[in-house]
């Protein structure tokens, strides 16, 4: 299906992309966005390749190394692949990680990192939720996958090797959360933990990121178990969370600067206060209380935290250790972790702020498409001007090409949070839509499910094509579309904005 040019780090598909089987965006205020959207389509569709000797074949790369997969990057992955799963092999590519690592099964890639941050379970139910598909969740649910890693993370001691890994283990779980480092993280140079100089920066703290993704994969765990009926599973999961959840509020939560911190791993268990985006899996995970959230949501919007002109730096502007010019985890722009706190703060019902951060983002990288050579998506952005970023040595530029996670923002954020279709559920057939924008926008054969939906609007006039019912939920107004009854089709909204 394709070849691969270790040189220039591309993957060369040799079908054509169709893109009937892929959403269609329309964005009459800024139609350059939806040409974007269809480059980083195009650029995802070149890495999705085959190889010999793994369990799964074809399977979607990162588009950094022929031989080795990350966990996290594809887990992210399959938070745009699920816009087009019947033709781009996200939740299948899974099968990679769990086989070697949980069942034993030889594989030709190596997994870089086995501790990366444990996404699993989240992807797969945010990824269902768009299927509607309950067979493969049953199935991962009885293989164990989703339950076995969880508890690896528990179990898992530093320094610990695996034939399947790439590097020693650096997760360390204690009684109060997880020794980590950097590398592991995904947050590499991040200047999180006392090393701040070193590259694998273990630091002595416990990592917040570590403790609220078990967090956020306890619960998906208990909502899957619901979906399919497990209820065993589902209880015993849900106590984990509660744990989880209780353990970061009670000790890593500044009540002063209303902000989730890295503590010190002695007693009396200090703030490591770095302001960066990870302080926002805690949300993400839904452990925030009212008050929580609305401090998380300030910070947001405030460009001396995530907000300004270019939001989401990986680490706030002003913190002493902020690089202008990005030096990958020092303040360069992540898409990943972006669009996390993203769906975080939409989450709590923070829509617009998740709406103006994105829609920012998006122009940052639209003006970096247009005004930088290459004429491309890159792995990270510059914090400050439309660029990409600069590497550890802050010198160096970041990987070009990268669909990849970065993918997430001309996809995801586009269809979530700039044209606002922010919740698909299949199994409730309901769509969620914050329609803020007065022009034409829209998007045809969006799935729900084994359904195709349509929604385009301009002003207060929304049309709507469905071959079967389904829920339209649209800024607080909730209609039943039906296509036997044809002024369902055809709605005027009370509200053409947000009241």
């Amino acid at each position: 299906m394709a070849n691969y040019n270790a040189e220039l780090h591309t993957y060369h598909n040799d079908s054509p992309l169709d893109r009937s089987l892929i959403p269609e965006p329309i964005f009459d205020e800024n139609p350059a966005l939806v040409d974007l959207y269809w480059f980083a389509w195009q650029l995802a569709w070149n890495h999705v390749v085959e190889k010999q000797g793994v369990p799964q074949s074809p399977y979607i790369d990162e588009g950094f190394d022929p031989d080795t997969i990350w966990i996290w990057d594809t887990c992210f992955m399959l938070h745009f692949c699920k816009y087009a799963p019947t033709i781009f092999p996200g939740i299948e590519s899974l099968a990679n990680f769990y086989q070697p690592l949980h069942d034993g099964v030889a594989s030709t890639l190596k997994i870089h990192h086995l501790d990366n941050p444990p996404l699993f379970a989240w992807s797969e139910y945010e990824y269902a939720r768009y299927t509607g598909d309950l067979t493969h969740l049953k199935h991962i649910l009885e293989a164990g996958y989703l339950q076995k890693h969880y508890h690896f993370f528990r179990t898992a001691r530093r320094g610990q090797e695996y034939p399947c890994g790439g590097r020693p283990l650096a997760i360390e779980h204690e009684m109060m959360g997880y020794r980590w480092n950097g590398v592991s993280s995904g947050m590499d140079n991040t200047p999180r933990g006392h090393d701040v100089d070193q590259l694998d920066n273990y630091g002595d703290i416990f990592w917040l990121d570590a403790l609220a993704q078990q967090a956020l994969a306890a619960l998906s765990i208990e909502r899957i178990a619901q979906l399919v009926g497990a209820n065993d599973i589902a209880a015993e999961y849900y106590s984990y969370y509660e744990q989880d959840k209780r353990l970061l509020n009670e000790f890593y939560w500044d009540r002063e600067d209303g902000f989730y911190y890295d503590i010190s791993t002695n007693a009396p268990y200090v703030f490591q206060k770095v302001k960066t985006p990870a302080s926002y899996w805690p949300m993400l995970a839904e452990v925030c209380d009212s008050a929580q959230a609305r401090a998380l949501q300030r910070k947001a919007a405030d460009p001396k935290w995530f907000g300004g002109n270019a939001p989401w730096p990986s680490v706030a502007p002003s913190e002493p250790y902020y690089q202008p010019k990005g030096m990958y985890w020092r303040g360069s722009i992540w898409l990943p972790t972006a669009y996390m706190a993203t769906k975080a703060l939409v989450q709590y019902g923070y829509l617009e702020t998740a709406a103006a951060n994105a829609e920012k983002l998006l122009v940052q990288m639209l003006n970096t498409y247009r005004q930088y050579t290459p004429h491309t998506i890159w792995e990270a952005y510059n914090p400050e001007y439309p660029m990409p970023c600069t590497g550890k040595d802050n010198e160096y530029i970041v990987r070009p090409d990268f669909c990849g996670w970065s993918a997430l923002g001309p996809i995801s954020m586009f269809i979530e949070n700039v044209l606002g279709f922010y919740d698909v559920d299949a199994f409730t057939r309901t769509i969620k839509w914050h329609k803020h924008h007065q022009s034409r926008h829209g998007i045809r054969n969006l799935r729900l499910g084994e359904l195709t939906v349509s929604i385009i609007a301009k002003g207060k006039h929304v049309e709507i094509q469905t071959s079967n019912p389904f829920i339209l939920q649209v800024n607080g107004q909730t209609f039943a579309i039906d296509p036997a009854v044809p002024s369902t089709m055809l709605l005027n909204l009370e509200n053409d904005i947000p009241t």
